[in-house]
């Protein structure tokens, strides 16, 4: 049953009272604390699905996790929202890991897959169809859409890794001698579960090797 229009304000407010209760009675300085300071370790560029909250799945507190999340969790050159949050990440709050999530079951990389068209998101989406396309031969010789589904959903996050670690901001980072990793997972749906995809970046020349690895890997 939705909740009417009305009411759904105060039952996130109540909501929202009844969390930050909770958190005060666990531990009565947390949020004195997190007020001090933000100093997470880890970088999350995520999907905006909402089933897929980045510090729920890792069960890390807030001020752990600095998160970026947009459709399809895509890393564009001339997106200035994602850059600004990279940089700002690697620059300001000098993380140290940047993980590059997707999730099986991405209704993006599923519209990119069958070529749908849904409005203003296909011009977004457009980077996922030029992927698919690069990517053809391999894709077409899985046995269903379904199996295809699940392969695009890992090559778009091995494509992101990519697409960080050649931005200008990871490349004066590691001239810097900044010690930087860049990793891609991703999340299933059905069962909760990580996985790893098998490329880690922690240098330019890492470009050259770790994604053989995580193409060559067989889906699910």
């Amino acid at each position: 049953m939705r909740t009417p229009p009305e009411l759904f304000a105060p039952e996130l407010f109540a909501r929202n009272r009844k969390w930050a209760t909770l958190m005060r009675q666990h531990d009565p300085e947390f949020f004195e604390r997190l007020a001090g300071q933000q100093n997470p370790r880890y970088l999350w560029i995520g999907c905006s699905d909402s089933r897929v909250p980045a510090n729920q799945i890792v069960d890390l507190p807030p001020g752990s996790v600095f998160v970026h999340r947009n459709v399809a969790n895509l890393v564009v050159h001339n997106d200035l929202n994602c850059l600004s949050v990279l940089q700002y990440a690697v620059d300001v709050l000098e993380v140290e890991h940047v993980i590059v999530c997707g999730h099986y079951g991405c209704g993006g990389v599923q519209a990119a897959l069958r070529g749908d068209r849904l409005g203003l998101i296909d011009n977004w989406l457009r980077h996922l169809r030029d992927l698919a396309r690069r990517h053809a031969p391999q894709l077409d010789r899985l046995p269903d859409e379904s199996t295809r589904w699940d392969r695009l959903c890992e090559l778009n996050v091995i494509e992101q890794v990519h697409q960080v670690c050649r931005t200008t901001i990871l490349e004066d980072a590691w001239s810097r001698g900044r010690e930087l990793a860049v990793h891609g997972w991703i999340y299933g749906l059905e069962d909760g579960h990580l996985q790893d995809l098998g490329i880690r970046v922690t240098r330019p020349s890492d470009l050259s090797e770790n994604p053989r690895i995580a193409l060559d890997r067989q889906p699910g």
